[in-house]
């Protein structure tokens, strides 16, 4: 008996190489620097109060677009954080985290035959979503040194048929922070071709060296055609708990909201009630957290930079993209797989990021949301590797 025959979106897709070498971490007992999951705890306080809200018996259905508590502390941090006035009863969808933010985004604007622009190197879910949306995907290479984008070559991938820009700042896999002229780059090109700018924000809190961050939806003119999409994950270590945030224009926010209430329903309540504390922490918790992820930064780049790695210190985020040819490395992949299996540490190859594979080869990503003692150890670890060129 034959197989069902897949559908043509599902057989394009492959296992997520981040995902697959946290399974070869499991597999060789290597530390896991493939994979952005902090290893120390979320704070003490948040924890309690989800806690409390089980005990409380909010353990069933929220409000599908969200737990107005939530919704309410989301807007007040919108207010402070990123400069925006936002309406919770109308502007704001709570979704079963940033992925699926995104991917709601897309199903709602996208028609067939429109384009998204996506930069190179991007987030491995990126492209499936414009897959899952019917979105031909146009890419804009960034580069190093300083991993952004040229603005001629921006320019050029803009055309009639674009729909929406994904923007992921601050930037994963490359740790860029883009600058007030690159986001009024993006800006200027959105409304003079009527595109919608879907930005990625989930590491708004993670910027070193006392950069800003500018939420590309407070610039003039663009509050009104932008997606801004983050969530709880990154900035409060709880990357299970899976709660997302889109904040939009009333519009778009009636559109998302019925797209995710029939891919989801809705994020976990207790959960949200929990969210609504956490928004509201105290603003030196957000400040703590930058210099703790910067230490974090320096500790493992300048043993990267000893070891034999090249690379340029990221500016947010808590990644880093680290040139593998100092040690006559050709293949991304096939140092990956060595890393992991013979070193005992695990990374992603720098090619999964890209649509075009030989841009990345030449690169690895490790992340740093880890304590002292795994970055060390995995220092360690690396340091029996020799430069050979």
């Amino acid at each position: 008996m034959q197989p069902p025959l897949l559908s043509h979106k599902a057989s394009r897709f492959t296992e997520s190489v981040i995902r697959g070498m946290s399974v070869e971490a499991a597999k060789y007992q290597a530390v896991n620097l493939a994979q952005g999951m902090p290893d120390f705890p979320a704070p003490a306080e948040l924890k309690a109060a989800a806690c409390r809200a089980i005990e409380a018996d909010i353990n069933q259905y929220a409000v599908t677009w969200g737990a107005k508590s939530l919704r309410e502390a989301i807007a007040e941090h919108a207010s402070w954080h990123l400069g925006l006035t936002v309406d919770p009863e109308t502007e704001i969808t709570v979704t079963c985290g940033s992925t699926e933010a995104m991917l709601v985004a897309l199903l709602s604007l996208i028609n067939p035959g429109d384009e998204v622009i996506l930069t190179q190197p991007f987030y491995e879910n990126y492209w499936p979503d414009c897959v899952l949306a019917g979105a031909t995907p146009r890419f804009v290479p960034l580069r190093p040194p300083g991993w952004t984008f040229d603005h001629n070559e921006l320019a050029a991938a803009f055309n009639d048929r674009t729909k929406a820009i994904v923007l992921c700042n601050p930037n994963n896999p490359t740790g860029t922070v883009f600058t007030r002229d690159d986001l009024q780059a993006v800006a200027a090109l959105c409304q003079r071709w009527d595109v919608t700018a879907i930005t990625d924000e989930i590491y708004e809190h993670i910027v070193y060296d006392g950069r800003p961050h500018v939420a590309l939806a407070s610039l003039e003119g663009m509050r009104d055609r932008t997606v801004t999409i983050s969530g709880m994950s990154k900035t409060y270590a709880v990357t299970g708990w899976r709660i997302g945030t889109m904040i939009a224009p009333m519009n778009l926010t009636h559109a998302f909201r019925q797209v995710h209430d029939y891919v989801s329903i809705g994020a976990a309540a207790p959960l949200q009630e929990a969210g609504a504390f956490a928004y509201r922490m105290p603003r030196d918790y957000y400040a703590k957290l930058a210099a703790d992820y910067q230490a974090r930064r320096d500790r493992l780049c300048s043993a990267l930079l000893q070891i034999g790695f090249g690379l340029e210190p990221p500016h947010g985020a808590y990644y880093v993209m680290a040139d593998i040819s100092a040690f006559g490395a050709t293949d991304d992949v096939v140092f990956s797989q060595y890393l992991v299996r013979e070193l005992g540490v695990a990374t992603v190859p720098g090619s999964s990021f890209f649509r075009d594979k030989e841009l990345g080869q030449q690169c690895v990503r490790f992340c740093f949301c880890k304590r002292d003692e795994t970055l060390d150890k995995a220092i360690e670890r690396l340091r029996k590797l020799k430069v050979v060129v």
